[in-house]
């Protein structure tokens, strides 16, 4: 049976309602998880602000990580907790194509990003002497935008072709929030031109910034090979490793998800993988970077000494005026 997308008013979030008496403790601990990220990467972007030493292109790229983690976060689990508490696990139509939009966008916008961090890390230990003339402030600039540019239109074109297919008598989305598989499942008839435009994309907005990623980093590992210092080899490693461990997290699930044809696909293991791409990366991003960047370390340290000094100022002048 067909059913004319105009009628359609809402879908229903099945979410991880098939296992009800584990709602409340996926609540607790995807709250704790949002509250975490949100917290981490705030003093992230806050820390290497205010710390004068780190304004140059390696951390106000790391800026723009913590920041598109967070709207790649939020555009998701405050609904995907919304419904773990309520019976009505309903999203609009409307709500529906934006969370997918917004999400396809950011997801290619961090691919993007994750491959011009890896470019400065190439310039940073492949070129040194041109470091500060090739990483410009205008071609940081430059490459931030395009990264958040890049994918638009593709996506916007992805959205328009799923939302404009007609979808079948029933509205049941077996994901937490609304992703191309799971509403491919809902469409009638034949999905092929979806399957094949969605690999397009795949090829286009991630696998070819993994491929630059790869490439940079081969060139890294033979740079740092050739050096002769055992000493300027783990340190040039040491400011490579934290990205190459959040490329991996984030690349290694999502390829999972999005490059099994969708007769293969099982819409339950897609759903948990998607925990891997979706949850993992922008709580663990802070984390990697604070713990194995000294400098970060640092910068962290004084933002909160100078919130502690704030608070105790503040204590004492409520008891000087009480």
């Amino acid at each position: 049976m067909r059913v004319n997308r105009s009628t359609m008013n809402n879908f229903l979030l099945l979410g991880f309602s098939d296992l009800p008496s584990l709602e409340g403790l996926f609540f607790s601990v995807f709250l704790t998880t949002y509250l975490l990220t949100l917290i981490g990467n705030v003093f992230i972007i806050i820390a290497t602000l205010a710390d004068q030493t780190l304004h140059y292109p390696m951390y106000f790229f790391l800026r723009n990580l913590s920041f598109l983690e967070i709207c790649y976060t939020s555009v998701i689990i405050p609904k995907m907790l919304e419904n773990l508490l309520s019976e009505d696990k309903t999203m609009s139509f409307i709500s529906c194509a934006f969370q997918m939009t917004i999400f396809l966008i950011t997801g290619a916008a961090e691919c993007f990003l994750l491959a011009a961090m890896a470019y400065d890390r190439y310039v940073a230990i492949c070129q040194p002497l041109h470091y500060t003339l090739i990483m410009s402030n205008r071609v940081c600039l430059g490459l931030v935008a395009a990264s958040w540019l890049a994918g638009i239109p593709v996506q916007l074109g992805q959205m328009f072709l799923v939302f404009t297919s007609c979808f079948c008598d029933s509205n049941e989305i077996n994901h937490f929030f609304c992703d191309i598989p799971a509403l491919l499942n809902l469409v009638c008839g034949d999905t092929s031109i979806n399957e094949q435009i969605a690999l397009v994309e795949v090829v286009l907005l991630a696998l070819i910034p993994f491929a630059l990623i790869l490439m940079s980093y081969m060139c890294i590992a033979t740079t740092i090979l050739k050096m002769p210092s055992a000493e300027g080899r783990r340190k040039a490693f040491s400011t490579c490793s934290s990205h190459l461990m959040v490329v991996l997290v984030f690349y290694g699930s999502g390829m999972t998800v999005y490059l099994t044809p969708q007769s293969s696909h099982s819409l339950d293991k897609d759903k948990f993988l998607s925990l891997f791409y979706t949850v993992l990366p922008p709580l663990l991003n802070p984390v990697i970077y604070s713990l194995r960047n000294r400098e970060v370390q640092v910068a962290l340290r004084k933002v909160f000494l100078l919130i502690l000094h704030s608070e105790r100022n503040t204590h004492r002048k409520n008891q000087n005026t009480g």
